[in-house]
């Protein structure tokens, strides 16, 4: 029986889920070795563990262990001394797939965002916020870490938007993606309307890895980049769609209208802004994966946070548009965010 169900008086309790928070850091220590000892592909079908010692000039005694943690937690299977993967762990995280996940662990478990979101929780809980990466420099290394992080996070979200933007009823010519990060989303829409430009804002040592990926996604000639902060840059006028991927989330609500009023002045008669943003519910405690959203906000920024469909039509009406329609976008648990 769940904790849950035993803290209702409908069973035993049970301390496990106690227990898992205040040892969830191991796993995440444990994930990010295997990630950089690169052992769910190596595993593949099948290995064990003096062999993969072997390969990644790793002690057999912490690769047996390693394994077998993440055997007990779900990653790995093992039959005899042989470790297989799991599904998931074949899709997510073996980088032969075209849904690897693991390069996110790179910026998720940075030691600028452990030191962040560990030292001391209780003060950002006190002030309502944290500094969070708002005291770094625009080149500092962490912006590029997060971005090359967050592209195997949002490269699903990406291909989904592109594919829902392809039913417009007026083929977009000019595309701006704010704070593009790895490009993803305005490369995939480069991809979807082979006749539109995208010019891409953000840090210019992130925009060194955007332009990169739009070179291995054969875009390079239609994209262009804007260096620089999206409150402060004139990025031009006349899109016909304009993308803001991940980014309202960051800020509290008067700075996103503000930056909505902007990207409204920018568009072209017929122009639209699509946000992608995950949007809990109304009770802000549901689905887990937007509701907790919240928590990650308020330990990296001062004062960003997960909005609902509510929060963002309230945007919308200070920024001059009349509403704001929210669209899930499976499976991922992002939704897209149309200012109408």
């Amino acid at each position: 029986m769940s904790s849950t169900a035993a803290e209702a008086g409908m069973g035993e309790v049970s301390p496990n889920l106690v227990v898992d928070a205040m040892f969830a850091c191991r796993k995440t220590a444990a994930i990010k070795a295997a990630i950089e000892l690169d052992l769910f592909t190596l595993i593949g079908d099948g290995r064990d563990a003096a062999s993969l010692a072997a390969e990644t000039n790793a002690a057999e005694r912490g690769v047996r262990i390693l394994c077998d943690y993440l055997v007990v937690n779900g990653f790995l299977t093992k039959t005899d001394s042989q470790y297989a993967l799991t599904p998931s762990s074949r899709v997510f995280l073996d980088r032969h797939s075209p849904a690897y996940m693991g390069s996110a662990i790179e910026f998720l478990a940075a030691p600028e965002m452990l030191k962040q979101i560990l030292d001391d929780p209780t003060s950002y809980v006190r002030n309502g916020g944290s500094i969070g990466l708002a005291n770094m420099s625009p080149d500092n290394p962490v912006w590029v870490k997060f971005a090359r992080g967050m592209g195997s996070f949002t490269g699903g979200s990406a291909i989904s938007l592109a594919a829902e933007m392809a039913n417009l009823p007026v083929t977009p010519k000019k595309i701006l993606d704010i704070a593009a990060g790895h490009g993803r989303f305005g490369i995939e829409m480069a991809k979807t309307f082979p006749s539109a430009e995208v010019v891409a804002v953000d840090w210019s040592s992130v925009l060194e890895l955007a332009k990169y990926n739009a070179r291995q996604f054969g875009v390079a000639e239609r994209y262009k980049v804007i260096p620089g902060s999206a409150f402060e840059v004139d990025w031009g006028t006349d899109y016909d769609l304009i993308l803001l991927p991940n980014f309202l989330h960051h800020f509290d609500m008067e700075t996103c209208a503000g930056l909505l009023r902007k990207a409204r002045a920018s568009l072209s008669p017929d122009g639209k802004v699509v946000a992608v943003d995950f949007v809990p519910n109304d009770d802000l405690v549901s689905p887990p994966f937007p509701a907790a959203f919240s928590w990650e906000m308020l330990a990296g920024t001062p004062k960003g946070e997960a909005y609902t469909q509510k929060d963002f039509a309230e945007m919308a009406r200070r920024a001059g548009f009349q509403n704001a329609r929210v669209k899930p976008l499976p499976p991922s648990p992002a939704s897209l965010i149309f200012f109408e």
